[in-house]
């Protein structure tokens, strides 16, 4: 899958392949500045999901403040609102969410979810179906 890459590339695999213009499948958010976390309004990343791509935000790439308290509560709650608009965080592990629409693709190309992957309840039936 092709995605957008914003930031600094995560130094693990996310399963994507990273492009700098469209047409992509998806948006990885490598990293952030302070200011771009608080104040997140990212023009390409809110019009994906406005049409349904899927958007990663690599976890350890979202920055902290844990010296301040007044900054650490404003990434939170920014953090919160990312969340809440559909971007999913994920920290490079080997669990990655894997949403139906993936599955089909990767039934018709005979792939299956690598383990410790984590599937939506659609996902888990096209795979067991």
């Amino acid at each position: 899958m092709k995605a957008l890459l914003i930031g600094e590339k995560p130094p693990c695999d996310l399963g994507y392949t990273y492009g700098s213009a469209p047409p992509y499948d998806g948006i990885v958010i490598g990293s952030l500045t302070l200011g771009q976390a608080i104040c997140f309004a990212n023009e390409q990343v809110l019009g994906a999901l406005a049409e349904g791509k899927k958007v990663v935000c690599y976890e350890p790439g979202f920055p902290q403040s844990p010296k301040n308290r007044a900054l650490s509560t404003a990434l939170a709650s920014a953090k919160r609102n990312m969340k809440n608009l559909g971007i999913v965080f994920v920290s490079g592990g080997q669990k990655r969410l894997i949403t139906a629409e993936e599955a089909r693709g990767m039934k018709q190309a005979g792939l299956f979810p690598a383990p410790g992957s984590v599937l939506t309840p659609l996902a888990k039936e096209i795979f067991e179906g």
